[in-house]
């Protein structure tokens, strides 16, 4: 081999040894730069994580409950919107106070102030209410004023009122509730007349203007308090309660029934005869005996139920059924009551039921015309249709004919229910349950928390210093006989009345609009919002 051929051959394989080396050479620094990109990623992740893990333990140092606000705020939500009872929320907050940066968790008695003081507020805010404008009702403070009267222990009558936004239909497409009302005013007094209750009213409306409207029951005190207005040239619009009007309407329709009482002892008997027994689950629901019509048709409904469990035919001897028709007493044979009862009641309530969730307009009104036309009993059918019409009139007064008018008072026949089971103990005393009335409505904002802090202990005992307490008279007299008679003599007449005080306005620019509250608004526009001129 020459010379020439051996250095071409060496040549050769150095090309090759050396285009090896570089391709080994290449993939070390590509998997080294990889590296080191994944080391720096790394290095950063860790950087953050560590300065994140950081943070959270400082801020697991910091209390949850920093200020004293915080601790009002979730001290309210828990008796307002869990519904405990004072000493639940003092014990609960005790158990987390750790956790929440508590140092001591306050008293029950702690927590009953801060609900007086919230009532307090609230009143002190209701000048401030605005409802929405109604192009009809220009000089009016766009709310409907809802007036009712309820009794408790002792010789105290309670008036509240509450104010809801009169087009609260446009807003909401379901019935008024507490959250949606605000309580205005509350007073309580050994008796209540048509005259002291409109005296009452009109001190309200020197403070917070007229009302679109009134929502009442069929009581004749508070139609003649409305009356009286009117004849002062303070009236405004009457709105009588659909489930009351309903109640009043069986009432004088089926009143007289001769075969009323024969059912009604029937029920009482057939409850006797099925207490105590293996068919127990049968008694009947509790009835009361004052406002009867407003709940008797879930009486019928039952024993219309009960009677079907016996159907027509023999028994077999020591069976169950021979056993509940032997309950059964005279009940057979108010089946023509019952079914009449019923036949009437169902259709009346249906139409309840979409007026109180849509309001009265011609649209909802339109909906109830096929059960009304159903109602069986001409009289109580023409009667029903008086009222709707009547009814009907005063929304086109007020121009809610259209997007619907409120027509329940069931808000405050819930915040009556509410206040005598919530937080009152044994002793439903008058001035305590009406103490809390304004704080039971809506639901606590932070902002409310606030205010009550800045209400002292000489503001709230200027309502509540001079109120004598039933529980606190009953401490002192039963285990001492001898002060039986400072109950006639040493005890204060005085009871609690909560109005709110003229505010000036140039002072407290903040308006409170209802229409805030609502968040949504599937409904149309009154008329002076959609564009007039």
């Amino acid at each position: 081999m020459s010379q020439r051929s051996k250095l071409t051959r060496s040549r050769d394989g150095w090309k090759s040894k050396a285009g090896q080396r570089g391709e080994e050479l290449r993939n070390e620094r590509k998997k080294s730069a990889r590296i080191k990109k994944q080391r720096d990623r790394l290095k950063e992740e860790f950087k953050k994580t560590r300065a994140e893990l950081k943070r959270l333990k400082d801020q697991s140092q910091v209390p949850a409950v920093q200020y004293k606000v915080d601790l009002v705020f979730l001290a309210l939500q828990l008796f307002l919107v869990a519904r405990i009872s004072f000493r639940a929320v003092s014990r609960v907050l005790g158990i987390l106070a750790e956790a929440l940066g508590i140092g001591k968790a306050p008293s029950a008695q702690t927590i009953i102030n801060w609900v007086k003081r919230l009532s307090l507020a609230r009143i002190q805010s209701a000048p401030m209410l605005k409802g929405s404008p109604l192009p009809l009702a220009p000089f009016s403070n766009g709310l409907i004023l809802m007036i009712d009267l309820s009794i408790a222990l002792g010789t105290g009558k309670i008036l509240t009122v509450l104010a809801l936004n009169a087009s609260h239909h446009q807003f909401v497409p379901t019935a008024p509730g507490l959250g949606h009302v605000h309580c205005v005013a509350v007073s309580v007094a050994v008796s209540w007349t048509g005259e002291n209750i409109a005296a009452f009213l009109k001190r309200l409306i020197d403070v917070m203007g007229r009302p679109a409207a009134y929502l009442k029951d069929g009581g004749a005190d508070l139609r003649k308090a409305i009356r009286l207005l009117d004849e002062q040239t303070l009236g405004s619009a009457c709105i009588d309660d659909i489930s009351h009007m309903i109640a009043n309407l069986l009432k004088w329709w089926y009143g007289d029934h001769p075969m009323l009482e024969t059912f009604l002892s029937a029920c009482g008997r057939v409850s006797g005869n099925l207490k105590q027994t293996i068919l127990a689950c049968l008694i009947p629901p509790k009835t009361h005996t004052k406002a009867r019509f407003m709940n008797l048709h879930r009486l019928v409904a039952w024993a219309n139920r009960l009677l079907k469990l016996s159907p027509v035919g023999g028994a077999k001897k020591g069976s169950v059924l021979a056993r509940l028709r032997s309950c059964l007493d005279e009940l057979p044979s108010c089946r023509a009551f019952i079914k009449s009862f019923l036949e009437d009641a169902e259709l009346l309530l249906e139409c309840q039921k979409i007026l109180k969730t849509q309001g009265l307009s011609h649209e909802t009104l339109a909906l109830c015309e096929p059960f009304i036309q159903a109602i069986r009993s001409a009289g109580l059918r023409r009667a029903f249709e008086i009222y709707l019409q009547s009814q009907m009139d005063v929304a086109k007064q007020l121009g809610l004919d259209k997007i619907g008018m409120p027509i329940t008072s069931d808000p405050i026949e819930s915040l009556f229910g509410l206040a005598k089971q919530h937080g009152v103990g044994e002793i439903k005393d008058a001035d305590q349950i009406a103490m809390r009335l304004p704080a039971l409505c809506g639901t606590p904002t932070h902002e409310e928390a606030q205010r009550v802090l800045t209400i002292s202990v000489a503001q709230q005992n200027e309502h509540t210093g001079s109120l004598s307490s039933l529980t606190k008279q009953r401490r002192e007299v039963l285990p001492n006989p001898t002060r039986l008679e400072s109950l006639g003599t040493g005890q204060s007449d005085a009871h609690l009345e909560l109005v709110p005080s003229p505010i000036n306005r140039e002072n407290y620019p903040k308006i409170i609009a209802f229409t805030g509250s609502y968040k949504e608004n599937p409904g149309p526009l009154p008329a002076c919002q959609s564009g007039c001129g």
